[in-house]
């Protein structure tokens, strides 16, 4: 089974997020959190698989805390949960390093589902109005790209490493580094897999090119 820690600051959501999750077999519910310091301690001492966050904690930020967890290795899935779930919020968890997003007003089913996501893909990110919030973001202008960008965009997605990037650009590794973090940041993307993905709903490289 999935084990799964649950972070919220708010008891009742909490209960009701375990009951969900203890009628599905293919979960476990190891703990529960509600800042983030007591998440922090539980995540040493139970080594979840999956993490549901909530964004606002009284002694600190939900995102903030994934990027803290991201920074420093960890590898498991992180469902990020917020009753503030507009575009712009959902992009910020995307560049976070979040495995998926869901609305705290979603069915129990979404937030199960977003789970699973997390479990087997923690690197890749989910939600349920990703593909909608894509196009808004596109019909509004989309990234803009220097064709240098475009350069390393295309050799990203090729599989090259920064080494083999900044031979192919006639560049230094440290400029190279530059491009992808501008790169990034444009995108909304915390890694080359979600740059990818997001380059590739955005129509700048091919289907057959995302991960």
């Amino acid at each position: 089974m999935t084990s799964v820690l649950l972070v919220d600051d708010h008891e009742l959501i909490r209960h009701g997020l375990r009951r969900a999750f203890e009628r599905d077999p293919g979960f476990t519910v190891v703990g529960e959190a509600g800042s983030v310091a007591e998440a922090l301690v539980m995540i040493r001492a139970e080594k979840p698989e999956v993490v549901i966050m909530d964004v606002r904690l009284p002694d600190g930020d939900g995102l903030d805390t994934v990027k803290k967890l991201r920074a420093a290795g960890e590898t498991m899935g992180i469902v990020v949960l917020t009753m503030y779930a507009g575009d712009q919020q959902l992009f910020d968890a995307l560049e976070a390093g979040a495995s998926g997003f869901v609305n705290k007003d979603a069915p129990a089913e979404e937030v199960l589902a977003a789970a699973r996501h997390a479990a087997a893909s923690p690197g890749s990110f989910s939600a349920a109005d990703l593909a909608d919030a894509m196009r808004r973001k596109a019909s509004q202008g989309g990234p803009k790209l220097s064709p240098r960008e475009r350069d390393v965009l295309k050799l990203l997605a090729d599989g090259l490493a920064v080494s083999g990037i900044a031979k192919a650009l006639f560049i230094s590794e440290s400029t190279t580094k530059t491009h992808i973090s501008k790169l990034y940041e444009k995108l909304g993307a915390g890694n080359r897999a979600q740059a990818l993905m997001t380059a590739m709903r955005l129509g700048l490289i091919t289907a057959d090119k995302a991960p």
